[in-house]
């Protein structure tokens, strides 16, 4: 049977939310947005490896959150680096699964569905990543002109992002640039096509305050 590691990223500091907590330890229902990702993602692929990419710095507070919450869920830490592509490839580099699925630890509410959709996918495709349909209209903006765009053209790209060990790791040879967008950029930079599977409206990046405040409704609905 194949095997599946999954990467959570929790390397940023949270700039655009503002405050001295990084954003993947503030609270939603209770409990550090974190450790609702962890653990949906142990409840989903219970037999997952889990690898969790941290700044140095917060990983005794890490620690702490866990006995606070008496979060069990078996993970590793990796060291997070000098930008996500770092702390993305020293994980890659740590993983043993044959496919890698690497998820947002501000994303807490994946759906079983989407994972699912994501697992088989990966498996017959070996490179897929959710998305969702874009319901705003959308204009391109060319110097001091817009005009409106097909939206039906473009999708909303989520987490986890998946693909084949061989794929994600010959990707993470590639040097890094600040052009690298996520996970899947990167691995188009190889050559190899990225496919896409239906995410779900629900997983949501908490990165503002007004997605904190969506993040409470969602998980008081949950």
């Amino acid at each position: 049977m194949n095997s599946i590691s999954v990467i959570i990223t929790a390397g940023g500091i949270g700039k655009r939310m503002g405050g001295t907590v990084p954003k993947q330890f503030l609270v939603i229902g209770s409990k550090p947005i974190l450790i609702h990702t962890l653990e949906t993602i142990h409840n989903y692929l219970p037999h997952a490896e889990i690898l969790l990419t941290l700044p140095l710095e917060w990983e005794d507070y890490w620690k702490g959150l866990l006995n606070e919450n008496n979060c069990r869920v078996e993970h590793r830490i990796i060291n997070g680096g000098e930008e996500r592509y770092h702390s993305v490839r020293n994980a890659v580099r740590e993983s043993q699964g044959d496919y890698i699925f690497i998820h947002d630890g501000v994303r807490p509410f994946v759906s079983v569905d989407t994972i699912q959709r994501c697992l088989l996918g990966v498996i017959r495709l070996k490179a897929v990543i959710p998305v969702v349909p874009i319901k705003e209209s959308l204009r391109k903006i060319s110097d001091d002109s817009s005009a409106a765009v097909d939206r039906s053209s473009y999708r909303l790209v989520q987490t986890p992002q998946c693909f084949s060990r061989d794929i994600i790791t010959k990707a993470y040879e590639l040097p890094y640039h600040l052009g690298i967008t996520d996970d899947a950029s990167l691995v188009e930079e190889t050559g190899c096509e990225v496919h896409l599977v239906d995410g779900n409206e629900e997983n949501i990046k908490i990165t503002s305050p007004t997605d904190l405040l969506m993040a409470e409704v969602l998980i008081n609905k949950k």
